[in-house]
Order: C-alpha cells, then sequence, then structure tokens
C-alpha cells in the first residue's frame, strides 16, 4: 500500500463514525447528509495537516476538486446520486494514488457485498429490526453509502496494518 501505518492512524479514528453513519444514514433515509460530507472534509483540511507532508496535502485536495467535478456530470447524467458524489469527493483526499487500483478492487467487493447483504436481508425477517427504513422500499436503488462507507472504512483500516 501507498498510504502510510502513520496516515492511517491518523485518520482512522475520526473516519470511521462518520463512514458508520453515512451508512446508517443511507439505509434509514437513502440521503448522505451534507453534514457528513462536510465533517468528512473537516477532519481532512485539519488532521491531514498534521498526517501528511505539506505538498502531499496540497495534492490531496486536488484530488477531491477533481472527483467532485467528476461526480457533479455523473449526477448530472443521472448516474450517481448527489450525496454519493459528494461524499466521494470528500473521502478521495484520505485515498494515497498509488492505491487507486486496490481500491477499485476493494470497493467491487464492498459493494457486491453491500448489495448481497441489503438485498438478502430485505427479503427475511431480519428485516423487522429496522422496519421504517426507506431503502426496503426503493426497488432498484440501492444506498450507495453502504459501500461507499465502507471502502473508505476498510481503506484506512487496512492501511493500518498492511500501510507503507
Amino acid at each position: 500500500m501507498s498510504l502510510t501505518v502513520t496516515e492511517a492512524l491518523w485518520f482512522f479514528p475520526f473516519v470511521l463514525p462518520i463512514c458508520l453513519y453515512v451508512a446508517y444514514t443511507d439505509m434509514s433515509r437513502m440521503k448522505i447528509t451534507n453534514g457528513a460530507n462536510l465533517l468528512l472534509t473537516a477532519v481532512f483540511l485539519v488532521v491531514g495537516l498534521a498526517a501528511l507532508p505539506f505538498d502531499l496535502y496540497l495534492w490531496r485536495l486536488v484530488s477531491l476538486v477533481v472527483v467532485l467535478i467528476v461526480g457533479f456530470v455523473l449526477n448530472m447524467a443521472g448516474a450517481m446520486g448527489a450525496g454519493d458524489s459528494k461524499f466521494a469527493a470528500a473521502a478521495a483526499p484520505f485515498i494515497a494514488v498509488g492505491d487507486l487500483r486496490m481500491l477499485m478492487w476493494l470497493f467491487t467487493a464492498a459493494l457486491l457485498a453491500a448489495v448481497v447483504t441489503h438485498r438478502g436481508i430485505r427479503l427475511t425477517p431480519l428485516r423487522r429490526l429496522a422496519p421504517h427504513w426507506t431503502s426496503w422500499e426503493q426497488g432498484k436503488k440501492f444506498p450507495m453509502g453502504l459501500a461507499l462507507g465502507a471502502t473508505l472504512a476498510i481503506y484506512l483500516g487496512l492501511g493500518l496494518f498492511y500501510g507503507a
């Protein structure tokens, strides 16, 4: 991994609760809140100054802008939800560029696991544990925050053990 253990140690404790909140709100309300996205960005802006060399910090901020623009285009095309694209942009600075290939595989695995788990639970009595969640009744729509939040949390968690 290109992500260092030091970066993961700095970021993980702050990012994990936000990722869990994003997964929960997207499943329960089909909404990733602007507050969660702004908080994730604020974590990077503050903690990133301590965790990264300043030049790398600035380059990681560029990734936020690039992903935000791409997400905006995908949202306008109807291919991605607004909250999903804003979360992806807020999460982008936490990702080391050298880990992009691994991140795509990780996201694919998290997405498959999230879809199978969410759709599976929707068809079982376990659904009664959260009977009012909006995501149960969305047909083909899926709470992507479950997969996006899991991807970022798992990526930083892997960095704790396998980081450079």
